[in-house]
């Protein structure tokens, strides 16, 4: 007994420790990234890097895009678009857009105002970028015309053009026009009246700082994933570290005739979507201190014209698997995505019928409940007769006490004869295990569980139960199941078992308080369970 009480310590202690840890990360300021490379040319420059040539198919490249970021100077001429679900702000220079808000998701410390994605300098440097290549045609440094100050979707308008017009340094006309459609997180990106053979580029550029002042890190070694991203239908899923840009590591697919290219953070996301079936050329780099550029070149139509569709919006799994393939995966289940991915999706098929996710989340608990109950059943057996063998087992104790290795002998002993597996117990707990952690995952990593309500004073699930109350009863149903449980023979160890609720309670008052809902749920029906079969050993060995 004294072993399965030392693994059951060890593992929960660990796993804990380790959430305890991520948790605690998770809101530390991340450092700030060190340069490595040399620092570029300053902004505004013409300076350019080559670029990698596009398949043979469509030609080299006749010049690069310009490697300085062209970060939005105060001051610049803006225009300001308002539809159902964005307020967006597109600057003069560079035709960018450099503020996106989301207007059906509030934002993290202040829940009165919409989230921000793209930010021109307020808490990071995020915009979406987009020029043509080649001999005198405008790009993101160049400052484009706007049409009007303030455009509005209106009522029962379908969708929203913003047009802009610029000259490049040849003379060259080219037209940028936003398309936003009614009840869409995707923007149409058109060029129009550009050279033959010459290619556009679509960049995200970015600061490496985690969203919301938070921190990547989560638990166990893994990330909450924060930077750019490709996905080719060959190499499928590669997300690039930030460091790995600076020090010349980064790889990814870099040519293709399919696939995106995304920057992703906690949450949301945003991705550039080329047609299918068009030649592309991915590429990431360091533009500024701390600055990146992320983006695809394609080759512009016969006809002067290039189209762009970009994705700005949350990670909602269910719809960015439908607008490209592999779009999905940018949400970080981290290294447990086997299991969390379908825990996610049974927990999104019984939200569809209960409407709320915490409600959603005790129907989950109750089906793994089910799922697992002949392993419980085992456990709660094995823990019932190890209970009933107690007094025998302190009686080992007292009479060969003093000889470690007779006394464990005749435990063995008496465990042979009464049929009884000392370590019975530790199998649930070991399969539950995972489960917790990945279910950690899911409620962290969903933009679903942002914000989700589920009755009374707990208006978010993702983050901790503000007044503690569910930790409390988590702490109570634990410490009743400990009552429940065979007495270790060994007082010390006794009083450590009991003193355990008291330690797991302060880690889970600062748990995401679906997944302490989870763990109470879980405990409750344990406790059931446990009393039933307890119940009946006991009375069966009175017989």
């Amino acid at each position: 007994m004294d072993n399965r009480r030392l693994i059951l310590l060890l593992v929960f202690s660990f796993s804990l420790i380790m959430l305890w840890d991520g948790w605690q990360r998770q809101n530390q300021p991340k450092p700030a990234l060190v340069a490595t490379a040399t620092a570029p040319a300053a902004a505004g420059s013409a300076g350019v890097v080559p670029t990698p040539t596009l398949p043979p198919a469509t030609g080299a490249l006749p010049t690069a895009v310009p490697a300085t970021a062209a970060v939005v100077a105060p001051g610049a001429a803006t225009a300001k678009i308002r539809t159902d679900l964005y307020v967006a702000h597109i600057s003069a220079q560079g035709g960018d857009i450099t503020r996106l808000e989301l207007v059906g998701h509030p934002e993290t410390e202040d829940k009165s105002r919409n989230f921000v994605l793209f930010d021109s300098g307020e808490k990071h440097i995020y915009l979406a970028q987009s020029g043509v290549i080649g001999d005198g045609l405008p790009n993101h440094k160049t400052e484009w015309r706007l049409a009007a100050s303030e455009h509005v979707l209106k009522e029962g308008e379908k969708q929203l053009e913003v047009r802009l017009e610029a000259v490049g340094p040849g003379g060259g006309k080219v037209v940028k026009t936003y398309v936003f459609q009614r009840g869409s997180y995707q923007i149409e990106v058109r060029h129009e009246g550009v050279t033959p053979g010459a290619h556009a580029y679509y960049q995200i550029t970015r600061d490496g700082k985690p969203a919301g002042g938070q921190s990547n890190s989560m638990m166990m070694g893994v990330v909450t994933f924060t930077g750019p991203a490709v996905y080719t239908d060959a190499e499928k899923f590669q997300k690039v570290e930030f460091a790995d840009i600076l020090k010349n590591k980064a790889k990814f697919a870099q040519k293709a005739d399919n696939g995106w290219l995304a920057m992703v953070q906690h949450y949301f996301v945003a991705a550039w979507l080329p047609a299918a079936g068009t030649a592309r050329e991915f590429y990431m780099r360091k533009v500024g201190e701390d600055l990146f550029s992320a983006g695809v070149i394609v080759p512009v139509a016969a006809d002067g014209k290039s189209t762009m569709s970009l994705y700005a919006g949350p990670q909602e799994q269910d719809k960015l698997e439908k607008i490209a393939p592999g779009l999905d995966l940018v949400v970080d289940y981290g290294w447990l995505t086997v299991i969390a991915a379908p825990l996610f999706w049974v927990l999104a098929a019984i939200h569809k019928l209960v409407g709320n996710w915490g409600w959603a989340i005790i129907g989950l608990t109750m089906l793994l409940k089910l799922m697992f109950f002949p392993l419980s059943a085992a456990s709660y057996k094995s823990m019932a007769k190890m209970r009933v063998l107690t007094p025998k087992l302190v009686k080992l104790k007292e009479t060969y006490g003093d000889d470690k290795q007779r006394l464990n002998q005749e435990m063995m002993a008496l465990y042979k004869k009464e049929k009884v597996n000392p370590l019975g117990g530790c199998l649930p707990v070991l399969v539950q295990i995972p489960v917790f952690i990945a279910l950690y995952w899911v409620l962290l990593g969903t933009v679903e569980m942002r914000n989700a309500p589920w009755l009374g004073w707990i208006s978010d699930l993702s983050v901790k139960d503000p007044f503690y109350v569910l930790p409390l009863i988590m702490g109570a149903t634990m410490f009743i199941q400990t009552k429940l449980n065979p007495t270790p023979p060994d007082p010390i160890q006794a009083k450590v078992m009991l003193f355990m609720p008291i330690v797991f309670t302060g880690m889970f008052l600062f748990f995401p308080a679906g997944l302490v809902l989870y763990w109470t749920v879980n405990n409750i029906l344990s406790i059931a369970q446990q009393w039933q079969i307890t119940r009946l050993v006991e009375a069966g060995e009175k017989k």
